[in-house]
């Protein structure tokens, strides 16, 4: 794990090993609310990269801004990502080394990345992903539920399909992360209520690492009374204990 770290670190940096290829493509978390949770490592690719691809470049270049940083950068995002792949798959193979970075966390993490990481995958292009910020491991560790063992939902589809995956849900024994918008945080608590027990433990993280905040738990039952009539803001991470 160190090795290959350093090695990474010297094909970004002054190498006296000229010959070696640099990774093509890299996948780089960028912090969920706090900017001073990136890594050094990080900050070190996206300034020797020849171009970053962001989810939306307007909250890149808040980033960049911040650590003097300034490179070529283009959107790369959901509505896009089917028609720039193969473009961005020549450049790759051209020699072109490109950073993805979503708006927050870890891109693939229901953000885009994946498309592109298994075309470079198929046509033998290097993909190296840094480790970094998320924002579900630390509303899971911060839940108090176990986090031995559990299973990453991430956002439930929003019509079709969702009663019958909340169904098959209904028996998970592992602790359950989910994403949800401020909006639909009552809808789904009220939702899981009624499929998953009132009582069954959970936790509600919302707009972790900002200034405001805020981490809940309690019941199911708790957690949707204390959200109802309230003006909800920022990210959310839903953290459901199994089936006991």
């Amino acid at each position: 794990m160190h090795k290959a770290t350093a090695n990474i670190t010297t094909e970004l940096g002054t190498s006296a090993d000229e010959s070696r290829s640099p990774a093509a493509l890299y996948i780089v978390p960028t912090p969920i609310g706090n900017l001073k949770d990136i890594t050094l490592r990080a900050l070190d690719v996206l300034r020797k990269v020849d171009l970053i691809l962001a989810e939306d470049t307007r909250t890149t270049a808040v980033l960049l801004k911040q650590y003097s940083i300034q490179r070529p950068v283009t959107a790369y995002h959901q509505h896009n990502e089917h028609k720039l792949v193969p473009q961005l798959l020549q450049q790759l193979a051209a020699g072109t080394r490109m950073a993805l970075v979503t708006d927050a966390g870890t891109p693939g993490i229901s953000d885009p990345a994946f498309l592109l990481i298994r075309a470079c995958i198929r046509e033998g292009l290097a993909v190296e992903t840094l480790p970094g910020a998320t924002a579900f491991v630390p509303a899971l560790v911060n839940s108090g539920l176990p986090s031995n063992r559990f299973c990453f939902e991430g956002f439930l589809p929003l019509k079709k399909g969702r009663q019958t995956l909340l169904k098959q849900l209904a028996t998970e024994e592992r602790t359950m992360i989910f994403y949800e918008s401020p909006q639909r945080l009552c809808k789904t608590l009220e939702e899981f209520c009624t499929v998953f027990g009132e009582d069954r433990p959970c936790s509600v993280s919302r707009e972790l690492t900002k200034l405001f905040e805020e981490q809940f738990r309690g019941t199911l039952r708790d957690c949707h009374t204390h959200f109802t009539n309230k003006k909800v803001k920022g990210e959310i991470v839903l953290v459901v204990g199994g089936l006991p």
